[in-house]
């Protein structure tokens, strides 16, 4: 194969997305913490079947167009610090494909190269022995060698080679990969990726299961969707070819035609979700901003048992009354929810650990808030490159407060103060960030070995959020007194203790109990948290 067209790029997306989740769980297996919460290879994949699911509506005659609809639904799509850095992986690709119909084998060189590029760029702090040194591998390679070879596949064959022999250099690159006995889970997941790639190209045809694995995007079933009443009958979406800047402009007009709205632009592309009753008319204003090249309507009454929503879309709309500021958080567990709920917080993302949002997730939720400011809270380290993404796509005023912890976020919206101006708020912020320690009670998944520690498969482990694991032991109450133990120090105030949904109130009070006699000089504080996977979060002030 000489050339590379836009059907031959349709396919290979799908392909790579296939390939991609046949093998997630492998990935997944890589993390180098031994946690029940490995997803480097789902939120990869989830991104991936987002970039593969819109390439399926792209008009196929060029790559450039078909590169372009793949780089917006990866960049939609993106969930993880994974998923966002392949989204621009992606995203570098289009930058090369843009004026071209067609690939040539140093035409796809110059794509490769672009795409490293621009993922480096992506990251403030670019780390050797990650996905990002598999990615540079095949670039270099791609543009040192094209001139050697006619057919694409054959090229992108040699590519593989050299980017698995990357991957088998990541462990030499990173001492804790080394230590942990794995290679760089996401470079796995983009060698899977390109393999897949590679597969279309050379006329392979995958397994039907393969080629159905579809989008397993975690969902919840809304209570709304399971009888209630439903206000507005129809979803109605829409993609328009038209001015992307403008999107503000007509969210302005859909607005009293229904709820759950999403509006948001993308170079010259506005797409557009709303539920309403008059879907005539939606469809007749989104004609006033150019034309249609996708719709969708379902009578959501009909097929509410196929209908998986996040519960508040359905309850929530966008206020009329616009107020100076909202907060959006990022959090699992009821009673963690109702805490940030307490304090203030407008939204609440479902997620964390065990599933990170995408940036389309975060763009629905800012959708449905009327603020001056929004100020998101990611709540965990895997997050914010997703939250900083959803503020460069949105048109609204975002400010993204870097907090890699449910207690920093906690502690966060408490430091708010409504008269101070965002700058000084932030700076605020990022002064308690900084103050507060966050511990997590957890058990291994596997054995391994970190910073000289041997870890058993079913232990329970304590994780110090400036250390890492320093609690290993047989039980989460043992763990959890031996991890405070190198967090509390003299300036120490406060210790705050959040049991999860597999730690019953009984043995969260037997330590409660255990902790103030060992701290008499501090407040020791429990509250339920009910975030699935750890026994406690700790949070010491």
């Amino acid at each position: 194969m000489e050339f590379l067209d836009g059907q031959g790029l349709i396919k290979a997306i799908h392909y790579a997305a296939a390939y991609l989740e046949t093998n997630k769980e492998e990935v997944n297996r890589l993390n180098v913490f031994p946690v029940p919460d490995g997803d480097t290879g789902t939120n990869m994949s989830l991104t991936i079947h987002s970039a593969a699911k819109n390439a399926s509506s792209a008009d196929g005659q060029s790559v450039e167009v078909v590169a372009k609809a793949i780089s917006s639904g990866a960049l939609m799509g993106a969930r993880g610090n994974s998923g966002v850095i392949l989204s621009q992986l992606l995203r570098g690709f289009y930058e090369g494909c843009k004026n071209r119909k067609t690939l040539s084998v140093s035409q796809l060189a110059g794509c490769m190269k672009s795409s490293a590029d621009m993922a480096y760029k992506a990251v403030i702090k670019p780390t050797e022995g990650t996905i990002l040194t598999v990615a540079r591998a095949m670039g270099n390679f791609a543009t040192a060698n094209f001139g050697k070879y006619q057919e694409v596949d054959i090229f992108l064959e040699k590519m593989v080679e050299e980017g698995e022999k990357a991957l088998d250099k990541t462990p030499d690159m990173l001492p804790v990969l080394k230590e942990a006995g794995v290679v760089d889970a996401g470079g796995k997941g983009l060698i899977y990726i390109y393999k897949g790639f590679l597969a279309a190209l050379k006329g392979e045809v995958l397994a039907e299961k393969e080629m159905n694995s579809g989008d397993k995007t975690p969902k919840m079933i809304s209570k709304s969707a399971e009888g209630a009443d439903i206000r507005f009958l129809y979803c109605t979406e829409a993609m328009i070819q038209g001015d992307g800047d403008k999107a503000p402009m007509l969210r302005t007009k859909l607005l009293p035609m229904g709820d759950s709205m999403v509006v948001v632009g993308d170079e010259d592309i506005i797409k557009v979700h709303i539920h309403t009753n008059e879907p005539g008319k939606v469809l007749s204003q989104c004609l006033t901003y150019g034309e249609l090249l996708d719709i969708k309507i379902e009578n959501m009454k009909l097929q509410h048992e196929n209908t998986l929503v996040h519960e508040e879309s359905y309850k929530k709309q966008r206020p009329e009354k616009r107020s100076k500021y909202a907060f959006v958080a990022v959090a699992a567990g009821e009673g963690i929810e109702q805490i940030f709920r307490d304090i203030g917080v407008e939204s609440i993302i479902k997620g964390g650990q065990t599933m990170n949002p995408s940036t389309q997730d975060f763009l629905d939720e800012i959708a449905l808030i009327n603020a001056e400011v929004i100020y998101l809270l990611p709540n965990n380290k895997n997050i914010i490159l997703a939250a900083n993404q959803a503020k460069e796509v949105s048109t609204e005023h975002i400010e993204v407060i870097p907090t890699k912890t449910i207690p920093q976020g906690i502690s966060a919206v408490l430091a708010f103060c409504e008269e101070a101006s965002v700058e000084e708020n932030m700076d605020g912020f990022i002064e308690v960030i900084n103050r507060v320690k966050t511990g997590q009670i957890t058990f291994s998944v596997r054995g391994t070995t970190i910073n000289k520690k041997m870890i058993k498969k079913g232990n329970i482990i304590g994780i110090n959020d400036r250390k890492g694991i320093t609690a290993i032991s047989n039980s989460a109450e043992k763990a959890a007194i031996e991890l405070l133990a190198g967090m509390v120090d003299e300036e120490s105030e406060l210790i705050y203790i959040y049991y999860g949904q597999d730690t019953s109130q009984k043995e969260a009070q037997k330590l409660h109990k255990k902790l103030e006699k060992i701290y008499e000089d501090q407040d020791v504080i429990l509250q339920y948290g009910g975030q699935p996977l750890y026994y406690y979060i700790l949070s010491v002030e």
